[in-house]
């Protein structure tokens, strides 16, 4: 599994949104440092500027606000749903189905498998295996046989000559056959196939995943909580 952080955005402004309802933004004490970025043209004159801010401090004040609204429930801390992440994540299909279950506060744009399955030959690093047990590890002796790691190798192969086929056959324009081909690779691609989606994720709904997902079997879930508390002021998620 991996997961790289693309953009992190709405923190000054949920900041300020959360005093609205008791009218005391006066007693807001973070701090902004306020930049002036300008784009620079060929000829080397300024063509525009917009102020964006730089760096931030999170006064004491805001942050105990912040953590009583937290405790008093997710009714209360509506500033985080005003606090987003943008993160590429590759991971199994397995793992994306339970992925699938969060919906409030999440959008997902996914590399499509129906458009795109067949674009390179497959490799085994293109699947989650590092648990298949093969020759290096001391459960093969268990086997008889074929062992796990040779069922995958068998499935990786086949799928390369289905794919192989299908592109001849797309090639000599005989749509019915390509068609079979292609129905091989979607019907045998294995749950550990990774696939690659860019997910919007708000504070509130990645502070709901940390909280259900702690001590789950899967490592994916694990990883995905680290990634979490690296995140800017993930105290907001993880406290």
């Amino acid at each position: 599994m991996e997961i790289k952080t693309i953009e992190f955005a709405g923190l000054r402004s949920a900041l300020h949104g959360m005093r609205n309802p008791m009218d005391s933004w006066e007693k807001s004490d973070n701090a902004w440092a306020v930049c002036n970025l300008r784009s620079i043209g060929d000829d080397g004159v300024h063509v525009f500027g917009i102020d964006v801010v730089q760096d931030y401090h999170i006064g004491s004040a805001d942050k105990d606000l912040s953590m009583r609204l937290q405790k008093a429930g997710p009714e209360h801390c509506k500033h985080l749903r005003q606090i987003m992440v943008w993160a590429d994540i590759t991971a199994p299909r397995y793992w994306w189905m339970e992925f699938d279950t969060y919906r409030a506060g999440v959008e997902k744009v996914s590399c499509s498998t129906m458009h795109k399955i067949h674009a390179k030959e497959f490799m085994a690093d293109d699947f989650a295996h590092d648990h298949v047990i093969g020759k290096g590890w001391s459960e093969a002796d268990n086997f008889y046989g074929a062992k796990p790691e040779d069922a995958l190798d068998v499935t990786i192969a086949m799928l390369n000559q289905c794919r192989e086929k299908y592109l001849q056959c797309t090639e000599a324009h005989d749509t019915g056959r390509a068609k079979m081909f292609w129905w091989q690779l979607i019907q045998l691609l294995p749950q550990s196939y990774l696939q690659k989606r860019t997910v919007m994720m708000s504070y509130a709904a990645l502070r709901n995943i940390y909280r259900q997902r702690e001590g789950h079997k899967l490592k994916e879930w694990q990883q995905f909580r680290e990634w979490v508390e690296s995140l800017p002021e993930s105290w907001m998620i993880t406290e």
